[in-house]
Order: C-alpha cells, then sequence, then structure tokens
C-alpha cells in the first residue's frame, strides 16, 4: 500500500493524518517542527457550529447564510454548506477525543463572535487552538504507535514530483542532516498562511513562510483570491510581529472608542446598533482607519475591557488577561488597550474544490494555505473549523486514489541548496513595497508602483526561492490590481462600490514558467434547496 503525504502538522495536517489513519491507511505526517510548535496553536477565539445550546434557535442554514454573507458571497456556497453541515459532528468529535471545551454541565457553553447573531462559537478561555492541537497530538499518537502514522517533524518541504499534469510524491529535506528524500504517493498541503510576505505585521508565526505556496505556483498549481488579505482589528505591535486581542473580548463586552471632541466615541456601536463591535472583521478594520481620519477625533482606537464581567475575566478571558500583562505591560482588567488593525488571515491560496483537489491530479490541500470556504473575508471561529473539517476532506479524497501510486522505498542525498539555512521572511525592502500597497485601503497608483518594483526586485534576485516570493507576491498584487471593486478585505479607494455583475465570481492566478494570467472563475451554483 502506497502512503499518503502530508504537508504540515496543524490543526488541518493532524485531522487528515488521523482521518486515513482511522481507515488502515499509512501516511507520513511531514512539518518543519513538531506539532506543539504549529501556528494552530496560536488559534484563540473558538470554533463555530450551530449546536444551539444557548436556546437561541440557531440552525445550520443560519451558520451557511452568515458564512456567505461574511464572504460577501465569494465561497463556493457548496463546500460552505458542507462545511456548516458537518460542523455540529466535528465539534462533538472534538469533545469525545478529550478537548476540553468549556461546558454547563453536559452542554457545549457558545459565545458569540463577530458577523454572527447567534451564540455559535465553542471554546477553551481564549486558548482553544492549544486545547484542539493537544487533543488531536494525543489521538494520532496512538496511530503512530501502530505504524500508521510516520511523523518526519524537522522536514521541510523542498518540492513536488509532477508528470503530465499529475502529483507523484513529494521531495523533502532534513533540517538536521542537510539530506534530501523523494517520498512516492499523493500529496495533501497544509501549510498555513504567507506570513514571511509581511515582515512584522501579522499575527501569525514566521515559520508559516508561504514558501511551499510559492514553490507549488510556480509549478503550476493554480492559486485563488490572494488579493483578499484579512486585517484583524485588535492588534497590538510587538517585536517582529503583532500581538492578536482576541475578539472573544468583544464577545464578552469589549467595546471600541476614539477619542473625539475629549470624551470616548464608542463608534461600532452608534454606526452598527444591531452587531455593533461584532460586525465583520473587514467591516471594523476599516472603520478603525476611518474615525481616525474624522475631524475632532484623535488618532488611537482603544479597546475598553474595563466593563467586561468578573466572572468572564475569570472563567473566559483569563489567559487573554495574562497575554496583555506579560506581552504590553498593561492590564486590560483596569485600563483600556491601544489597538490597530494587523494581518492576521489569507483568505487566498491554493484553489480547491469542495473535495479539496487542486488541479493537479494527485495533490489535495486543506486550511489556511487554501482558498475555499471564506471568500472575501472569514469570520472569526471558521477558521479552526474549516481546517478541521478540510484536512479531514483533503485525506477522504486522497484516500480514494491512494492505490494509484507505487511505495518506492526512501533513498536520502545531499541537499546542496542548504535549505535550513533560509531567511523566514522577504527582504526588507520587499516587505515594505507590500505593506504600503496591500493595506486595508488600496488603489491603482500605489498597486502599479509596487508592481513595478516587485517587478524590478524579481529581475536582480539570483537566489531561486527569494525569486519564488517575489514572484508570488507580484501574483497578489496582480490580483488586486484586476478586482476593480471593493468587497470584503479588498477595498479599493478608486472603485468604492461592490459590482457583482462582473466580479462575483473567484479570482485564479496561474504561472506558467514565465508570466502569470489573472482571470475571473464563476462560483459553483449551489445544488438543492435547503440552502
Amino acid at each position: 500500500m502506497s502512503k499518503i503525504n502530508i504537508i504540515g502538522a496543524g490543526l488541518a495536517g493532524l485531522s487528515a493524518a488521523l482521518t486515513l489513519a482511522q481507515k488502515g491507511q499509512h501516511c507520513r505526517l511531514i512539518s518543519a517542527l513538531p506539532s506543539e510548535r504549529a501556528q494552530s496553536v496560536m488559534a484563540e477565539g473558538g470554533i463555530n457550529a450551530a449546536l444551539d445550546t444557548m436556546g437561541e434557535n440557531d440552525t445550520v442554514r443560519e451558520h451557511y447564510h452568515d458564512t456567505m454573507r461574511g464572504g460577501v458571497e465569494l465561497a463556493d456556497p457548496n463546500a460552505v454548506w458542507n462545511l456548516c453541515s458537518d460542523a455540529p459532528e466535528t465539534v462533538n468529535r472534538l469533545c469525545s477525543l478529550g478537548a476540553p471545551l468549556q461546558m454547563n454541565g453536559s452542554e457545549l457553553i457558545l459565545r458569540n463572535f463577530g458577523g454572527q447573531k447567534k451564540k455559535r462559537t465553542a471554546y477553551a478561555k481564549s486558548s482553544t487552538g492549544k486545547i484542539l492541537m493537544t487533543s488531536l497530538i494525543d489521538e494520532v499518537r496512538k496511530y503512530e504507535s501502530k505504524g500508521l502514522v510516520e511523523r518526519f517533524p524537522h522536514h521541510l518541504f523542498k518540492t513536488l514530483i509532477i508528470s503530465q499534469r499529475k502529483c507523484n510524491g513529494v521531495v523533502i529535506a532534513d533540517s538536521y542532516t542537510g539530506k534530501t528524500a523523494t517520498l512516492s504517493g499523493a500529496v495533501i498541503l497544509a501549510t498555513g498562511g504567507m506570513n514571511s510576505l509581511f515582515p512584522g505585521l501579522t499575527t501569525g508565526t514566521v515559520i508559516n513562510t508561504g514558501d511551499v505556496t510559492a514553490e507549488v505556483f510556480s509549478l503550476g498549481v493554480e492559486l485563488a483570491n490572494l488579493e483578499f488579505i484579512q486585517y484583524h482589528p485588535t492588534t497590538v505591535s510587538i517585536p517582529q510581529k503583532r500581538c492578536l486581542i482576541s475578539e472573544a473580548a468583544r464577545g464578552e463586552g469589549g467595546r471600541l472608542y476614539i477619542e473625539k471632541n475629549g470624551e470616548p466615541w464608542y463608534f461600532m456601536e452608534e454606526k452598527y446598533p444591531e452587531l455593533g463591535n461584532l460586525m465583520p472583521r473587514d467591516v471594523v478594520s476599516r472603520e478603525i482607519m476611518l474615525v481616525k481620519k474624522q475631524k475632532n477625533c484623535g488618532d488611537k482606537v482603544y479597546l475598553d475591557m474595563t466593563g467586561i464581567e468578573e466572572s468572564a475575566w475569570v472563567n473566559k478571558l483569563s489567559d487573554l488577561r495574562e497575554e496583555c500583562i506579560a506581552f504590553l505591560a498593561k492590564d486590560p482588567k483596569t485600563e483600556p488597550i491601544e489597538v490597530s488593525p494587523g494581518i492576521h488571515y489569507f483568505m487566498g491560496g491554493v484553489s480547491v474544490d469542495e473535495k479539496h483537489r487542486t488541479n493537479i491530479d494527485g495533490l489535495f490541500a486543506a486550511g489556511e494555505c487554501t482558498c475555499q470556504y471564506h471568500g472575501a473575508n472569514r469570520l472569526g471561529g471558521n477558521s479552526m473549523l474549516g481546517a478541521v473539517y478540510g484536512g479531514k476532506v483533503a485525506a477522504e479524497s486522497a484516500f480514494v486514489v491512494s492505490d494509484d501510486f507505487g511505495n518506492e522505498a526512501i533513498q536520502w542525498e545531499e541537499d546542496t541548496e542548504k535549505m535550513a539555512l533560509r531567511e523566514s521572511s522577504v527582504s526588507e525592502k520587499a516587505g515594505v513595497i507590500l505593506k504600503e500597497s496591500l493595506g486595508i485601503f488600496r488603489n491603482e497608483k500605489q498597486l502599479q508602483s509596487a508592481l513595478s518594483q516587485i517587478n524590478e526586485l524579481i529581475i536582480a534576485e539570483k537566489t531561486d526561492y527569494r525569486k519564488k516570493r517575489l514572484i508570488l507576491a507580484k501574483a497578489i498584487l496582480l490580483s488586486a490590481l484586476n478586482r476593480k471593486e471593493s468587497r470584503g478585505a479588498h477595498t479599493r479607494e478608486d472603485y468604492p462600490d461592490r459590482n457583482d455583475a462582473e466580479y462575483k465570481k473567484t479570482t485564479i492566478a496561474v504561472f506558467d514558467g514565465n508570466n502569470i494570467s489573472v482571470s475571473l472563475r464563476e462560483i459553483p451554483i449551489k445544488r438543492g434547496t435547503e440552502q
């Protein structure tokens, strides 16, 4: 029996490995670092499911509509329906593995999260990712002991083996020994976001460089919706990255304000009385930037958590408070925290269908490295759901074709590229170019200028992996230039309106080895009447 290769050992990768192992299918779990250091461990707020344990008559249909509406109707409706339909089973399955989510007796406690009218987000204080990862790690270890999961915890992805548009395996490099190996079999990518392109500006780990996405793009794998980059509205700058103040704080009563005429103005509550501070993240981030420009307003926005109830601090937000005290030297229980938007999630990535298949046979993808469930803006609580569910679906699809591959012995060779010595981010110059052009507000002049500068860097760059990172950056800029409308996380100052007639479509970017082509693809028509 051939083995299936999983690249990445966060929530999506672990979910894929567990799904395969439970089917008796051997797999390899390949990652630069152990699972305990994956990006997924840092996820805070919770995981969505219409469990309706809070007596609000929540339904799968409402979860579906909130997700589609939050993504400004740009996600695959069939994929989103599958995600939301499976969400209750996904969360219950995680509980059965021992994930200690917050409970009231025998029922899960759900909290409010942005863009959703019902309490739908299951959580473990504000360390949900760590809790879910621990449960999946322990469960996967059972199958490691049986030989069904083989770990490669300090190995780097190098490239895919592709022939006639079929992926036949992957080349990896051992960061300890400096040797490489070719592993045959289907491949599942679960490698996270493209944080290296925006050094110091993301809440995510720089370990998620985006190099895998850059490499597979160079091999002809289609990418989608790269222009949609989520800025989380409440982050704080710390050395080398942004510190996230979880949306859970606003779910428990945290309030955003700016000083206007010397008095606190709770602008979200005034502008959006229905959801207030829990509007979708793209809306909140834009409003933060806009109010700073208003007459008689200050230049700083604060998150006021001083009104949150004591029981919430003790039972739901104690870890968030500890992080603020440790990293910011401020106690959010007693003083407001100055916040500003920071890059938090990449809605775009490897283009997959509802079964998580790419345009290359034998290649699948799941988690943040894909473009799938979130459209133009991701709802809080849907990322962990998308990773766990998506990993399962990708594994099921890979399992179907697993017999199409051989099971060749692994042979190790010396790695002449010394992959372990790679920088964790693009050059400082490239980072500044992308920061200035791909912010919350964009326009033609900035994007064209950035494109010209990135082209110059591509021509001058001699190192292969750095050049591929820059080509990926160019694809993002071209995607943003191509979408001449404002939708979700993509706001064009020169095209401020949403244009469904022309742009209610998926952006597709393809690289042929010389040129990048960007086009628009129709969104699949939803099936059935239950949606």
